[in-house]
Parts: C-alpha cells; sequence; structure tokens
C-alpha cells in the first residue's frame, strides 16, 4: 500500500513539474515575441511608417504586458 501510495505521488509531483516548464517555457516565448514586436516598431518609426508618438505608445503597451508576463512567471513558475 505504501508503494502505491508513494509512486501516486511521485506522479503527481513530475506532472506537476512538467507543466511548470511548460508554462515557463512558453512564457519565454511570450516575452521573446514581445522584444521582437518592440523591434518592428522602431523600425517603422525610423523608416517614416508611424510617428514617434504612436511608436511610444505601443512600445508602452508592449512594455506594460511583459511586465505583467514576468510578475505571473515570477509567481507561478519559480
Amino acid at each position: 500500500m505504501k508503494k502505491v501510495i508513494l509512486s501516486i505521488a511521485a506522479l503527481g509531483v513530475m506532472s506537476f513539474t512538467t507543466n511548470q516548464l511548460y508554462y515557463g517555457t512558453q512564457l519565454v516565448w511570450a516575452i521573446s515575441n514581445l522584444n521582437d514586436m518592440q523591434e518592428y516598431i522602431h523600425e517603422d518609426m525610423v523608416n517614416g511608417k508611424i510617428d514617434e508618438a504612436t511608436a511610444e505608445n505601443y512600445n508602452e503597451l508592449l512594455d506594460e504586458t511583459q511586465s505583467f508576463i514576468q510578475d505571473f512567471y515570477e509567481k507561478q513558475c519559480r
């Protein structure tokens, strides 16, 4: 009986850890995507496709979103 309980507990821990790694990986990719978007915005501003004020507004929103993701990552995935 003890072996069964230990086996179930071990599977539960492994399952939980796997989900944390998956979520952590997804959040890291999300932050990478936000950084890519900020580069695209900068390029568009330099090329005159958008004005500086619009670029600044977009970057502020992306920075805020990145902060939300990092806060969640720190609280839920570490």
